[in-house]
């Protein structure tokens, strides 16, 4: 049996119950292979927790269990997919909901493993080694759950590259999907491109966010910046807003917002689709005097890491001042920071930033974070990644 012993002095988050052990908090690592279950002992040789071992992440040891009498295996990793996807339940039941996060990672204690539904299809993402050794079994308990008529893997990301993991992606069992899958989400309809588009397909973690925006989008001139295949649109134009934009760099993203427009039996005129750089179009709006009275920023992720943080700070400055200064009086601005090393208070102070340069007074109406199917641990406070404010413009 492998050990990893820490250093003294470096085993307090373990305490905590935080699942990730770096590699500079380790001292020594005995008998041990990557990808393997091991023990981690504290400097004085006290057992702490169990976890899997990978010499080549950052994140050494990714924590599954502090009960020393219980070593995980395999049986434990499929207890806990099959909890995990009956914690869905209620959305489950919902037939006017047909894709939704079903295990979240860390968060559902899971380290690794990332599964979607779409419909009758499951997407999975096996991100780190230790998730990798379990495949199978992942695989296994899947189709027991939820007999899906296919499940599809989609682990193309940064993340395996660190875990010394090539890049897969490609259909694992049943029948492949089509080059678009029909969902419904509260009773919207959308087509999602399970094999080519972000993410697993789409944004699902924005779905109570979206049911949010509907109540304010009635009568109102909405700019959709970084709308990629449109969702907030559709909410916005099925409550009755008068106008809605879809700004995005990707004209194939847009098209793909018309069909979805489209399939819910709502207009969109070709000077609704703008493909373009949002912080260019911005200025150029700005500069013609465009105004709205409802902006969605939305934008992707500027600091997938602590260092990345300034430079992205700056960014969201620079896209939520452009906002502010848009939006007509009484105006509203939807805006997202999907950023993991940009917190909720740090993004507040950003956008508190820009309001004063632009020279608004803005009041904060709701915070806004991902959805329940994408929990948050309280012991690992990374699972709280997206962060979100309703501002008026006074």
């Amino acid at each position: 049996m492998g050990k990893v012993y820490l250093r003294r002095g470096r085993d307090r988050a373990v305490r905590n119950r935080h699942p990730w052990v770096f590699s500079g908090a380790i001292a020594r690592i005995v008998g041990a292979k990557d990808g393997e279950v091991v023990a981690v002992h504290g400097a004085d040789g006290e057992f702490l927790a169990w976890g899997y071992l990978n010499r080549r992440s950052q994140i050494t040891v990714r924590l599954l269990s502090w009960e020393e009498e219980a070593r995980p295996d395999a049986g434990l990793w499929r207890e806990r997919i099959l909890a995990a996807v009956a914690r869905r339940q209620q959305l489950h039941d919902d037939p006017r909901t047909t894709a939704y996060r079903l295990i979240h990672a860390e968060a559902d204690l899971l380290p690794g493993l990332i599964a979607d539904r779409y419909g009758d299809f499951v997407v999975v993402q096996l991100l780190t080694l230790g998730a990798e050794q379990w495949r199978q079994v992942t695989l296994d308990a899947l189709n027991d759950a939820l007999s899906p008529r296919g499940i599809y893997e989609r682990s193309d990301v940064d993340v395996r590259e660190r875990e010394g993991l090539p890049p897969r992606a490609g259909p694992l069992c049943g029948d492949v999907p089509r080059a678009t899958v029909e969902v419904l989400e509260n009773g919207h309809r959308f087509l999602v491109d399970i094999a080519r588009g972000q993410k697993t397909g789409f944004y699902l973690d924005q779905r109570e966010n979206r049911a949010l925006l509907a109540r304010y989008a009635r009568g109102r001139e909405m700019l959709n910046a970084f709308a990629y295949t449109g969702a907030f649109a559709v909410y916005a134009a099925d409550a009755g807003a008068a106008e809605v934009v879809n700004l995005d760099s990707s004209a194939e993203a847009l098209e793909m917002a018309r069909r979805n427009l489209a399939l819910n039996g709502l207009a969109c005129p070709d000077d609704a689709l703008v493909v373009g750089d949002a912080f260019r179009e911005l200025r150029r709006y700005r500069d013609r005097g465009r105004e709205f009275d409802l902006i969605v920023l939305d934008p992707p992720r500027f600091a997938p890491t602590r260092r990345h943080v300034e430079r992205a700070a700056r960014a969201y400055k620079d896209i939520n001042l452009l906002a502010l200064k848009l939006l007509r009086a009484g105006g509203m601005l939807f805006t997202f920071s999907c950023s993991g090393g940009v917190d909720a208070s740090l993004f507040q102070k950003i956008v508190f930033a820009a309001a004063t340069d632009a020279r608004r007074d803005v009041q904060i109406l709701h915070r806004m974070a991902q959805g329940v199917d994408h929990p948050v641990l309280l012991s690992f406070p990374e699972s709280a990644y997206l962060k979100g404010l309703v501002c008026r413009v006074l």
